[in-house]
């Protein structure tokens, strides 16, 4: 079975964001949410909230890929977190739980943002 590759950007409560790589989702989430090395850049600021993810067939790919989000201006990232992620919810939190049958009648229209009038 091919290997998957991952890039990935986790949120501190304050919107302060780290972008990384690796081979190993589930498991690298679990070491930023516990602390695995509480000297770390993750550890110090609490950015802990996973916001947005990719997955790649090549290692190459992943890195290019997350050498290219890093070179962005932090408006562009927030701009790639909200289109798939609007709410900021942390997309680790369902990880291993059951999930239910799907149910057309259960989908609801997107929401948009709406400015103050």
């Amino acid at each position: 079975m091919p290997e998957t590759y991952y890039i990935y950007i986790l949120a501190s409560s304050f919107q302060k964001l780290y972008t990384g790589v690796t081979n190993n989702l589930p498991h690298r989430i679990h070491q930023h949410k516990t602390d695995k090395n509480p000297e770390s850049h993750t550890a110090r600021y609490k950015i802990n909230k996973l916001v947005y993810y990719e997955p790649f067939q090549y290692i190459q790919d992943a890195i290019a890929r997350e050498t290219q989000i890093k070179g962005w201006l932090r408006i562009k990232k927030l701009q790639l977190i909200v289109a798939t992620n609007p709410t900021w919810r942390d997309l680790s939190l369902d990880w291993g739980q059951p999930t239910g049958p799907f149910n057309e009648a259960n989908l609801r229209p997107p929401q948009t943002f709406r400015r103050p009038k």
